[in-house]
């Protein structure tokens, strides 16, 4: 594992693996990686603002639960996202099969769960205020 995190800061150790690959694709890989970089960021901004924002809810502590659940999430993709960055132009240099990841599924799993709360929250708050 801290093999892995040390590649993630060695431009150096990266280049030295395999044959330069055609720019354009180590070029959309770092749009790929951007994305999921606005996407973790998007994640603790909205972890934040829920944390800010947010009223009490009905239930205890739902609102802390939601901001901290979002803030994880937000901060767990920005490190696959490095990670998948890494394994990916290595492989691109190597001439590789690019690696499969299990990961958009299960970010789309914690957000539809997260959904389901929210939804769960504004039918409890607006069931207590009729």
């Amino acid at each position: 594992m801290w093999e892995a995190i040390r590649r993630w800061f060695d431009p150096a150790d990266l280049r030295s693996v395999g044959e330069p690959p055609d720019y354009r694709f180590s070029l959309a890989n770092e749009r790929t990686f951007l994305a999921w970089l606005r996407t973790g960021l998007a994640l603790v901004g909205g972890g934040l603002a829920a944390a800010q924002f947010l009223p009490p809810l009905p239930l205890t502590h739902l609102r802390e639960i939601i901001s901290v659940a979002l803030l994880l999430l937000g901060g767990t993709v920005a490190v696959r996202a490095v990670d998948h960055w890494a394994r990916t132009e290595r492989a691109i240099r190597l001439g590789q099969e690019l690696p499969a990841s299990r990961f958009p599924a299960v970010l789309a799993l914690a957000v539809g769960a997260g959904a389901v709360l929210l939804v769960v929250a504004v039918l409890a708050r607006t069931i207590g205020d009729g």
